[in-house]
C-alpha cells in the first residue's frame, strides 16, 4: 500500500469511527476499517483497566467470523500493554508475549501486528490483527495498524463518554420509575423486580439479585429476587461472616469480590452457580437496620469503580425506601386481618375467606362450618380476671390451630366463640374435626384445671336452602344452641 493510499485508509477510517457512539458498533467499524487495509484471519480489540493491570478481550473475529470469547489477561504480561508500543512479530507467534487466540483445531496464528489505543496519555488497550502464515506484515503494515489504534483510541474515549451519559440518562429514567413505586406499587415482589432490573440496565452486568436478611443476627441472607442471564436461584441462602458481614452488616458500606471464582469469602454452594467473574453488593438499609444485600455481577473480572458503586448505592437507596413502605403496607394490611389476641385470622378475614368459598360452594364445593363457644366463659372471666380469660382464649386458638388442615381456615369470631370453615368437606367431616378438639380441650392443662368445656355447633352449606355465608353461620350458630340446650344447666350462667 502506497503511502497516498494508507492516507486515503486513514481518512475514511476516521470518518467511519468518529460518526460511531456505540462501544459494540464502534468495535465492528474498527474490524472492518482494519480489514479493508490488512490481512486480518484473526482480530481482537481488548480493553485495559490500568488500575487492576487488567486487559479484557471485548471484540474477537476468526477468519471473518465474530466470536464471544471470554478471555482476561495481565497488562504487564502483554509486551504491547507493558511497553505502550506497537509489535511486529513475523514468525513463531507463540513464543512472544502476546496474546494468541484461533480455534485449537485450526492451524495458530504465526504472524501478528499489534498496537496500543492511547488517547491523551490515557492506554485504553490495544488492537491486533493475525495471520496464520509467516512474515505477511511489514513496517508499513505496523504504521498503518497504529494510525488505525490511534483514531480507534478517539473515537473510543468518545464513545465510552457517551456511554456514561447514557447510563447516567437511564439511571435517571429508572431511580424515576423506582420513585413512582415509592407511592404506587405495594407488592414488595414487585418493587424488588423494579429494582432488579434497574440495575441489569443502568449498570450493564450479567446478573443481579436482592438477598434479604433471616436470622437472629440477620447475617443469614436468601435471595429474594434476581434477573439477568447469570439469575441465582430464589431461596439460595449466604451466611456472611468475617470481613464481608463486618463491612455489609456492622459498617453499611459496599464490597467488592473481584474475583468470585477464588475469593475465600464466597462459599462452595454459591460459587457453583456462578461462572467466576466480579461482583459487588450494597446493603438495604430499612429502618435503622440492614434489611438486605443489592449485588451485581459480571462474568469476566471487572473493575467495579467508584461511579458503579455510587450508582448501586443510588438504587439501593431508592430500592429501600420502596421496600419499606410495601413492608408496611403489608404489615398493616396482615394486622387488619388478624387478631391481636390470638394471632387467628379475625372476624373480618374470615368473612373475606367465605364469600369465596360459599360462591365455590353454590357451584357444587363442599363446604362445612363449626362455631365454637366455650361454656360459662363470662363467669370465669369475672372470677379469675382477664388475664385468665386470655390465656383460655390463646389455649382454645392453639387447639384449633394444631388440629386443623392447611386447607382450612380457622378464626376468632368474636368474644369467646372461634369459627372453622373447612372447604372440601361435608357435616360428617367437620364432627370428626370437632371431636378432636373436644378431646383436646379436655387434656389441655389450661383450660381443664378449670373444668372448662366447649359447645360447638356445625352446618354444611346446602345449595337449595342457603344463598349466602350468613346462612350456614347461622345454621352453625343454631346447631350450637341446640347443642347448649339439649345440656343440663349449670348454676352459673354466661
Amino acid at each position: 500500500m502506497t503511502p497516498a493510499e494508507r492516507y486515503r485508509a486513514l481518512l475514511e477510517t476516521g470518518r467511519t469511527l468518529s460518526a460511531t457512539l456505540s462501544a459494540e458498533e464502534l468495535y465492528a467499524a474498527i474490524y472492518r476499517e482494519t480489514a479493508r487495509a490488512l490481512d486480518a484471519s484473526g482480530f481482537y480489540i481488548a480493553l485495559y483497566d490500568q488500575s487492576r493491570d487488567l486487559a479484557r478481550i471485548v471484540y474477537y473475529a476468526d477468519e471473518g467470523e465474530v466470536r464471544r470469547v471470554d478471555v482476561s489477561y495481565r497488562g504487564s504480561d502483554s509486551e504491547v500493554l507493558s511497553t505502550q508500543r506497537a509489535s511486529l512479530v513475523s514468525d513463531d507467534l507463540a513464543a512472544r508475549s502476546l496474546l494468541v487466540l484461533g480455534e485449537k483445531k485450526s492451524p495458530m496464528p504465526r504472524s501478528a501486528i499489534s498496537a496500543p489505543m492511547i488517547h491523551n496519555g490515557r492506554l485504553l488497550g490495544a488492537i491486533s490483527t493475525q495471520s496464520r502464515e509467516p512474515g505477511v506484515y511489514a513496517e508499513d503494515d505496523l504504521a498503518l495498524l497504529q494510525g488505525i489504534a490511534d483514531i480507534a483510541a478517539v473515537a473510543l474515549d468518545n464513545a465510552l463518554q457517551f456511554e456514561e451519559l447514557s447510563r447516567r440518562r437511564r439511571e435517571a429514567e429508572q431511580i424515576e420509575a423506582i420513585g413512582r413505586a415509592l407511592t404506587s406499587e405495594l407488592d414488595p415482589q414487585e418493587v424488588l423486580g423494579k429494582v432488579i432490573a434497574a440495575v441489569l440496565e443502568v449498570l450493564d452486568v450479567d446478573g443481579a439479585a436482592v438477598w434479604l436478611c433471616e436470622g437472629r443476627d440477620g447475617s443469614t441472607t436468601r435471595v429474594a429476587n434476581a434477573g439477568g442471564e447469570i439469575s441465582l436461584p430464589l431461596g439460595l441462602h449466604w451466611k456472611l461472616e468475617g470481613e464481608l458481614a463486618e463491612a455489609l452488616l456492622q459498617q453499611r458500606r459496599p464490597y467488592v469480590l473481584d474475583d468470585l471464582a477464588t475469593d475465600d469469602l464466597v462459599p462452595a454452594h454459591v460459587r457453583e452457580h456462578l461462572t467466576g467473574g466480579s461482583a459487588v453488593g450494597v446493603p438495604l438499609a430499612v429502618a435503622g437496620g440492614v434489611a438486605g444485600i443489592l449485588t451485581a455481577g459480571s462474568r469476566q473480572p471487572r473493575h467495579f469503580s467508584p461511579d458503579d458503586v455510587g450508582v448501586l448505592q443510588r438504587l439501593a437507596s431508592q430500592g429501600s425506601i420502596a421496600l419499606e413502605n410495601a413492608r408496611l403496607h403489608e404489615t398493616l394490611h396482615a394486622l387488619s386481618l388478624t387478631d391481636p389476641l390470638t394471632g387467628l385470622p379475625n372476624r373480618r378475614r374470615l368473612q373475606i375467606y367465605l364469600e369465596s368459598e360459599v360462591a365455590a360452594a353454590r357451584r357444587g364445593r363442599p363446604l362445612a362450618l363449626a362455631i365454637f363457644d366455650i361454656d360459662h366463659f363470662k363467669h370465669y372471666n369475672d372470677t379469675f380476671g382477664h388475664v385468665a380469660g386470655d390465656d383460655i382464649l390463646k389455649a382454645l386458638a392453639h387447639i384449633l390451630i394444631d388440629e386443623n388442615r392447611a386447607m382450612n381456615l380457622v378464626a376468632r369470631y368474636g368474644g369467646d366463640e372461634f369459627v372453622a370453615a373447612m372447604s372440601e368437606s361435608n357435616v360428617d367431616g367437620a364432627r370428626h374435626f370437632v371431636e378432636r378438639v373436644v378431646a383436646r380441650v379436655e387434656r389441655d392443662e389450661a383450660m381443664s384445671q378449670f373444668g372448662l368445656t366447649i359447645s360447638v355447633g356445625v352446618a354444611e352449606f346446602d345449595p337449595d336452602s342457603m344463598a349466602t355465608m350468613n346462612d350456614i353461620l347461622r345454621a352453625a350458630d343454631s346447631d350450637m344452641y341446640q347443642v347448649k340446650a339439649e345440656r343440663p344447666r349449670r348454676a352459673a350462667s354466661k
